[in-house]
């Protein structure tokens, strides 16, 4: 099922993470860069250039990471930091700490906090360049700990100042890794708690639905996009970014789908008994866990019976991560939906696994072309001519085409003299309650009304 129709800015952060992990992260990369800062003077007033420019790199990195989480990129700012601080690490263990009788090396316990660090991302995430970084810092940490390997440009330093260096790495390194660890527990809670609140939210009607107005050419409301919204008593309103994907590792998909669905066939039954509304259609996001269930057409046709709603009023929207599936089984589902006559459309098209061949062999009747594709459309060439080629494809192969996105009434003509004749976006309306939705419908109908009688 699809997180939301609507674009998500830089602030959603961050790729599913906490505010606390968000936080925990940008006050740690301003730690090393204040770090960097005090051993940076402290090497400028002995003369150590070449120590200070190490300084200056630990600087650099802290900052840079901080504005990356910053700006919502969390998820590449934590590689990024952990690949930069790792590479500084090994260095300092090589060229300013190492070994002797009187300090033993210590920088070499950094390498643990971003391997526990990594980890707690990796959590989040799954990642190979995760999995990498985090072994790289391991095996780091165990041949610094269990040789005495030094480079030719390793520093001595005065015996007094290292000692204090080593006290004060060993103290602010395990005083990091303990935050480390606080910070893996907390966000392990965390998720067990998301994770009961989350199953518990079917059953204490804590979902809801909102309502995405879709509009012809001439942007007179012909259907909605009915989107999932969770409004939880202790969470407040929870983004579908966040619990969506928690729900398909959990397994819950399906339940909270087969919900949505039965929600959503009710409105149209209650549309198509209203003059003004009965012509709408409703599209219904379906995951790919939702499609493959082996009782899915037969909830679909269970549904449709029990509501009584005409089956050409729902579309059912998949994306295109349908297509790393079994393809084959995945057609003969599609071909399934068609009989009972539904319509079936392929969201999201052009981001993903899409090829001719696939959209030759699906049996789908609409294209909902992705709203980067038309954000770019009005101000890039190529993009423009690549909606115009998606639209002259889609309709060659007899599919009509629902540009969503849409934000400016530029963006909208554009679309229109490419062909599109649906549109979705925030131009015509943000996902809205029901009764809303209606009233809006009302309006529009009250509008055409008078418009005829003054033309009479």
């Amino acid at each position: 099922m699809k997180a939301s129709t609507q674009p998500q800015s830089s602030s959603v952060v961050a790729d599913h993470y906490s505010r606390r992990t968000v936080l925990a992260f940008q006050y740690g990369s301003l730690a090393f860069a204040v770090i960097g800062l005090l051993w940076g003077v402290v090497f400028a007033a002995i003369g150590w250039w070449s120590v200070v420019a190490l300084d200056v790199g630990i600087i650099t990195t802290g900052l840079a990471i901080y504005l990356l989480i910053r700006r919502g990129r969390l998820a590449f700012g934590i590689l990024a930091a952990q690949a930069a601080l790792m590479v500084i690490a090994i260095i300092m263990g090589l060229m300013l700490d190492v070994p002797t009788a009187d300090a033993p090396r210590v920088s070499h316990i950094y390498l643990l906090v971003l391997a526990a660090l990594g980890y707690l991302n990796y959590q989040r995430g799954k990642s190979t360049a995760q999995l990498v970084l985090i072994g790289l810092c391991l095996l780091a940490f165990v041949v610094l700990a269990s040789t005495p390997l030094a480079t030719p440009l390793a520093v001595t330093m005065p015996d007094g100042l290292r000692i204090a260096g080593s006290w004060a790495n060993t103290i602010v390194a395990t005083t990091m890794l303990a935050a480390s660890i606080h910070a893996m527990q907390a966000e392990f809670t965390r998720k067990d708690r998301f994770a009961r609140d989350l199953m518990a939210a079917l059953w204490k009607d804590e979902f809801h639905l909102v309502f995405q107005p879709q509009v012809d050419s001439s942007q007179t409301t012909t259907g909605a996009e009915a989107l999932l919204r969770w409004n939880s008593p202790t969470r407040g309103l929870v983004s579908p970014v966040e619990f969506i994907p928690e729900a398909e590792r959990l397994g819950l998909m399906v339940t909270i789908g087969g919900w949505v669905l039965e929600q959503g066939c009710r409105t149209l039954a209650r549309w198509e008994k209203t003059p003004e509304l009965r012509n709408l259609s409703l599209s219904i996001n379906v995951s790919v866990s939702q499609l493959v269930h082996e009782d899915f057409e037969q909830l679909v046709r269970d549904t449709l019976e029990k509501t009584r709603v005409l089956p050409e009023r729902l579309t059912l929207e998949l994306t295109e991560s349908v297509l790393a599936s079994d393809i084959e089984l995945v057609i003969a589902k599609l071909h399934a939906l068609r009989r009972l006559g539904i319509t079936v459309a392929l969201d999201d098209f052009g981001t993903g696994y899409s090829s001719l061949s696939y959209l030759q062999r699906l049996p789908i009747q609409q294209v909902k072309i992705d709203r980067s594709f038309v954000q770019d459309a009005v101000n890039n060439p190529a993009s423009a001519s690549l909606v115009n080629s998606i639209v002259l494809m889609s309709r060659d192969l007899g599919h009509t085409v629902l540009a969503e996105g849409v934000e400016t009434i530029e963006q909208h003509e554009l679309l229109a003299r490419s062909g599109c004749v649906e549109f979705q976006g925030y131009l015509y309306g943000k996902p809205m309650p029901l009764a809303e939705f209606e009233q809006r419908l009302e309006i529009e109908a009250q509008t055409a009304a008078s418009g005829v009688r003054r033309s009479v």
